[in-house]
């Protein structure tokens, strides 16, 4: 989550800038409002109340459930069900195939030796790691895989470095490895600067949110890398197997805690700076990777602290920050969930909290902690300082001749993204009518419509030059808080509830901003003159326009790759409700309503990302006569198969490859009177 401890949030973000395959800055310059006209936002905080009353619930349910854990058995059953929803998480993971493993150099130190490994966790997938062995120690020893954080030099980062040298000093075999787009396994050199991620959260964003789309998921990779590098370890004669830990800080330790929920051989775990509680990272406001993010696991109840219970109950200690952007409140309530556990368990003096002093990083202090920690379970050594640490520079721990795996045709990311989208097209069949409407409900996890949604008046805000002279606002409430808000055009002053009568209307689904693109839109205009019989109306979806968010840093970071946009779907799909299935279902309650009002034709029109939501509500509902579609995308396995691509994680469905594609749905609107204008790839208006 963001950076490692070297590189804070604000550089992070400066770093990446709009190079992220996120959004094109021609689109961020086309979503720019005319020059002295801001557009309408009155509901700038409605997205992130939503979410936290959600995450609220879901917190509340599980405490109330864990209260009532009251003796061994209780716990023994909590933790084999915590143990199975992870794996309902994170999938099954891929058969294990031969590492591969190779030494490509060694470096000796005066009281260890630092082995330079390459091996394969998935056949020609190449992981660089480091592996330090102490001198003079008995050996077979306790063995301690390290994953590293955000640094964008990987494990030659200072403060990894650091801990595995601290670590072999006193006797710990230690592998520390590169994380995927980091230190030596950058995954997208090879194209140009202009539009390549950068490396860390950049190229974490770019590969994982394209992986969605194929039923993948970046954080079981990520932890895949982790269980293949305990593979690797144990291999090695000079590791004792009976004793074998995991730690990490920052991004490792987001691993360090998966890598606890999805792997039993652990005997000792020590996470960093990463655990806290779901519902602090989203109160306040804190973006985190696509890694970071399991599918599912909010709607499974899942929290940080479910993966350290599910090696309960194994010794864990929690290392947390107290200036750190991870709430020290939230590790403490973890550690209060698990300190219960560990008691009903029999175990309560194995799990610990210790909160260092520092801002977010893997300080001495914290380095420390972890060192008495392992000692007190393997009893090797009894060091409580910190021994004298040499930084190496980074060309000395290179495992690939120039430092990047690219060098020796690793495979990268993208190309098993590629490979799976091609095989999930030739298994998938077309579908239509029925089977397509029952595919869109069951991927959108659309829920059950039910009554007439209530709405509110707003006060007309006037002198907005739309097409027609008159506007009134209707905030239409698709869910309890939610509303969509619907503006009504007309030639004539109203400033009360719609007329109910029958006729004939026009539903246009923005892109960025109704009210913006009333004044820019040329397509809209047209519309809205060509249907002059018609009743018209406009939509903001939540999300966008009327609701776009002002959290992680205010709505200018709303197109941002690590903005308030990608902070939600995200989240929309810990709770197993993607975030383009919610604003689906908006547009299918704001139909609802107008059929209400008497609006039983309706043209649906949209643009960019409203025209996603307004075409599979368009196929779903039969009140929808007549569609016409700008800047629609073309087809989801164009952006699977495409490295290079613009269209934000909001836009994307997880799994939608395994079910169907656009076209399918384009092809179903064809009795509709589908009109394409314009339509977009990946490049998001590049290409046309």
């Amino acid at each position: 989550m963001h950076a490692a401890c070297p590189v804070n949030r604000r550089e992070m973000l400066q770093l990446l800038g709009l190079q992220f395959a996120g959004l094109a800055l021609a689109d961020t310059v086309r979503a720019q409002p005319p020059a002295g006209r801001t557009p309408l936002n009155r509901f700038p905080r409605m997205v992130q109340d939503h979410f936290v009353a959600r995450v609220r619930a879901i917190e509340a349910a599980g405490n109330e459930a864990r209260a009532k854990l009251k003796s061994k058995e209780d716990a023994e059953a909590y933790v084999r069900m915590v143990q199975q929803k992870i794996r309902d998480s994170f999938g099954p993971f891929p058969k294990k195939t031969p590492l591969m493993p190779r030494v490509t150099g060694t470096v000796e130190r005066d009281e260890y030796t630092i082995e330079k490994v390459i091996f394969e966790s998935r056949p020609e997938f190449l992981v660089t790691a480091n592996l330090y062995i102490p001198k003079g120690k008995k050996l077979p020893a306790p063995g301690v895989v390290g994953s590293c954080g955000h640094s964008l030099n990987g494990k030659a980062a200072e403060a990894y470095q650091s801990f595995a040298q601290g670590l072999a000093r006193q006797g710990y075999v230690t592998l520390i490895f590169d994380p995927i787009g980091q230190g030596e396994r950058l995954q997208y050199l090879h194209l140009p600067k202009g539009i390549r991620p950068s490396p860390s959260v950049g190229e974490h964003l770019h590969a994982g949110n394209q992986q969605f789309l194929v039923g993948e998921f970046f954080g079981s990779w990520r932890a895949w890398d982790g269980i293949r590098a305990l593979d690797y370890l144990l291999t090695r004669k000079e590791v004792d197997p009976n004793h074998v830990g995991i730690t990490g800080n920052s991004g490792g330790g987001t691993m360090t805690t998966w890598l606890c929920g999805v792997e039993q051989r652990w005997t000792m775990g020590a996470p960093s700076c990463f655990v806290t509680t779901l519902r602090r990272n989203l109160e306040n406001e804190l973006p985190a990777d696509t890694e970071q993010c399991p599918p599912r696991l909010l709607s499974l109840g899942l929290d940080h602290a479910d993966f350290l219970a599910a090696l309960a109950p194994k010794p864990v200690v929690i290392l947390a920050q107290e200036r750190d952007y991870f709430d020290a409140r939230g590790a403490e309530e973890a550690y209060g969930r698990l300190k219960r556990l560990y008691g009903l368990l029999g175990s309560p003096d194995n799990v610990r909290l210790f909160i260092g002093p520092q801002p977010h990083g893997y300080s001495q202090e914290n380095r420390e902690a972890m060192y008495q920690w392992f000692n007190r379970a393997t009893k090797i050594s009894q060091a409580t300082a910190e021994p004298k640490l040499i930084i190496e520079k980074d060309d000395t721990l290179y495992c690939a001749p120039q430092g990047q795996v690219a060098e020796l045709k690793s495979r990268t990311v993208f190309s098993f993204t590629l490979e799976r989208a091609k095989q999930l097209a030739k298994q998938r069949k077309a579908l239509d009518g029925d089977a397509l409407k029952q595919a869109l409900v069951k991927e959108l996890r659309l829920p059950e419509r039910t009554g007439v949604a209530d709405y509110r008046i707003l006060r007309n805000s006037g002198g907005r030059k739309y097409p027609k002279p008159q506007s009134t606002t209707y905030a239409v409430e698709t869910e309890p808080g939610v509303f969509a808000l619907v503006y009504r055009l007309s030639d004539t002053a109203h400033i009360s509830r719609p007329p109910k009568e029958p006729a004939r209307a026009v539903l246009y689904v923005a892109h960025h901003s109704s009210d913006a693109e009333l004044r820019s839109e040329p397509l809209l205009a047209e519309i809205i003159k060509d249907e002059a019989k018609a009743d018209c109306f406009t939509c903001d979806v939540r999300g966008i326009g009327e609701s776009r968010p002002d959290t992680c840093g205010g709505t200018q970071q709303f197109l941002t790759p690590y903005g308030n946009d990608y902070f939600y779907a995200a989240h929309a799909l810990m709770l197993d409700y993607p975030y383009l299935g919610q604003k689906t279902f908006d547009v299918l309650r704001v139909l609802d309503w107008l059929k209400s009002i008497g609006r039983t034709e309706v043209h649906l029109v949209a643009r960019g990302w409203g025209a996603l939501p307004a075409t599979f509500a368009a196929v779903l509902s039969d009140q929808v006569t007549q569609v016409t579609l700008k800047n629609a995308l073309t087809s989801y396995q164009e952006i699977a198969e495409s490295e290079h691509y613009h269209w934000p994680l909001s836009a994307l469905l997880p799994g939608v490859l395994e079910r169907f594609d656009l076209p399918d749905c384009y092809r179903a609107l064809q009795a509709k009177k589908l009109r394409q204008v314009e339509p977009w790839g990946p490049l998001a208006g590049e290409k046309a």
